[in-house]
Formats: structure tokens, C-alpha cells, sequence
């Protein structure tokens, strides 16, 4: 595959006319020296026109990852991104690591990434408002990350292989999800890991929810396994050691509806009348966090 090729033309979307005016607004904004804080709250201390700063942010919703602070306008973002990142953050080491983020959003966290200060951070992405959120901020933070409008299906015909990937939240949108798993596998380097986030069902068997035509209102959601499942794809896929990390019962204190996002969030996906299911009547959301290992050393 001509990488090349494809970044010539998704290039292109970034002139689509729902994007042209989100760019027209990025190239608008002064070139300013900032003061960055990459905690909980990624934070920018920079003095600039609120209302030009206000003005761009909104222009660019929905902002799902977060949260942002700019001065002093907080982008109070759909998911609390922190909590995620503060659970998986003690099971990994990136410095001076080839690092890649696989459906990497707007960037959030490879930002707070760059505390481990790796030798490379490339996120992918296929979504120009995303990537235009990224350059928003980092237009402040002026940072290094590399972010590629590719997706998972690229990542092994990178230039670069990796030591570790990132993969939170993508398996269960593929209808292949072994292949999905492959691909990671091909994108690493020798001795190379995957830390990998996906919902799963309770069981102890070996198998699969396959949602009828959604699930939690979400479309493109083709298997939900239960842990035992998910763990024989990661083999069948080649990877040698499966590890659990985390698991946790996705709840609105982590995913709600804000004045930053469009639209309907988690309190409108579950059953107004049992939070443990979904409106369809499937198992409510839960995730599971797992270390793949590419070889054993």
C-alpha cells in the first residue's frame, strides 16, 4: 500500500466545505508563547481574545475527548478522558518509545503522553474535524505528535514500527475484529504491545453478543465478547501473552451530556429504568483493559 498516495488525497478533506471554515478559523489565531500544564486537565496559560478563542472552540464541536482549559475557557468535553488515562497510566513506560494511538480522537491522550517523553508519538485518525481539533490545540502546546488522517487498516504499512500501541475503544466498531487484531500485530516492532480497550459481556464461555442492529444506540458495533472470547481472538491474531489490566462499568460520571457536544450521551443509551442494560435490553457497557504481547523476550 502507497501511503503516500493515501495522504495525498484525504488531504483533500480538509477543503470539504463543512471543514474549510473550522481550518479559516485555526489560521486566524495569533502565534503566541504558552505556558502548558498536561494534567487531568490539559491546560494552556495563554492571553489571547476570549472571544476569538471561545468563538474557534465552538466552532469545532462536538469535542468528545477531554477536558481542555484555555486560558480561561474550559472545554468541559463529553468523556473525562483523565479517567481513563490515570487508570491505565501506571501499567506503562513510554520513554524514548515508538508510540502510536489508534483512533486517537483529538489528541487528548497523546498530550498528557508527553510527560514519558517518548522518542515518537504518532496518533491515527481518519476524521478531519478531530484532526482539527488537534491542531487547535496543538497550535498552543506546539508539540511533536504526529497525527495521520490513516486508520487502523494502515498501521501496518507504517514507516515506523512500534514498541507500543494504543488501541482504546475501536475493536468492537470492526465486523472483523480478528483481522483488526492482526493488524495491530503487523505494527509492531519485536517484543512490541498493544494496550487495548474493548466492552465484554460476563461469561464464562467462549463467545460473542452480536447486536441485532445496535447497540447503547450505537450503529457500528458488531461483537461484544466476553473476556474468554476476546482473549482467543488476541491469540488466533498471534499475539503471545494476553494480560488483563482494568475492567470497569463504564457510568456518567466518566461519559454525560455537556454544552460542548451534540446530540445524546450515555443517560439516553441505558434503560431509563435499569441502568444495567441498554435501551435495546443488552448488557450495559463494560470495558475491559488488556496488555498484548507481540514476542516473548
Amino acid at each position: 500500500m502507497n501511503l503516500e498516495d493515501v495522504r495525498k488525497e484525504r488531504q483533500k478533506w480538509m477543503t470539504w466545505k463543512n471543514i474549510a471554515p473550522l481550518r479559516a478559523a485555526l489560521n486566524n489565531l495569533e502565534d503566541v508563547e504558552c505556558k502548558i500544564e498536561l494534567g487531568d486537565v490539559v491546560k494552556i496559560d495563554v492571553e489571547l481574545d476570549k472571544e476569538k478563542i471561545y468563538k474557534t472552540a465552538k466552532l469545532l464541536m462536538p469535542w468528545r475527548k477531554g477536558p481542555f482549559e484555555i486560558g480561561d475557557l474550559y472545554i468541559d468535553s463529553e468523556w473525562k478522558s483523565n479517567i481513563k488515562y490515570n487508570l491505565l497510566r501506571k501499567h506503562f513506560d513510554l520513554k524514548n518509545k515508538r508510540v502510536a494511538d489508534i483512533g486517537c480522537n483529538n489528541g487528548y491522550y497523546m498530550f498528557r503522553m508527553l510527560e514519558d517523553e517518548p522518542a515518537l508519538l504518532v496518533g491515527f485518525d481518519p476524521s478531519p474535524v478531530y484532526k482539527t481539533q488537534f491542531d487547535f490545540i496543538n497550535h498552543f502546546i506546539k508539540s511533536d505528535i504526529v497525527y495521520e488522517l490513516l486508520g487502523v487498516e494502515h498501521v501496518e504499512f507504517y514507516e515506523e514500527k512500534f514498541d507500543t500501541i494504543f488501541c482504546l475503544g475501536v475493536l468492537y466498531h470492526r465486523s472483523d475484529p480478528v483481522a483488526m487484531l492482526k493488524q495491530l500485530y503487523k505494527g509492531l516492532d519485536k517484543q512490541g504491545e498493544v494496550i487495548l480497550d474493548t466492552f465484554y459481556i460476563d461469561g464464562e464461555e467462549e463467545m460473542a453478543l452480536c447486536p441485532a442492529s445496535s447497540y447503547s444506540k450505537i450503529p457500528n458495533i458488531y461483537f461484544v465478547p466476553t473476556i474468554k472470547a476476546l482473549k482467543h481472538w488476541c491469540l488466533r491474531a498471534g499475539f503471545c501473552e494476553f494480560e488483563i489490566l482494568e475492567t470497569m462499568v463504564t457510568d456518567e460520571g466518566e461519559q454525560r451530556k455537556t454544552e460542548w457536544i451534540e446530540g445524546q450521551s450515555l443517560e439516553d443509551f441505558l434503560d431509563p429504568d435499569d441502568s444495567t442494560k441498554t435501551v435495546e435490553g443488552y448488557p450495559a457497557p463494560q470495558r475491559i483493559y488488556v496488555r498484548l504481547i507481540k514476542d516473548k523476550k
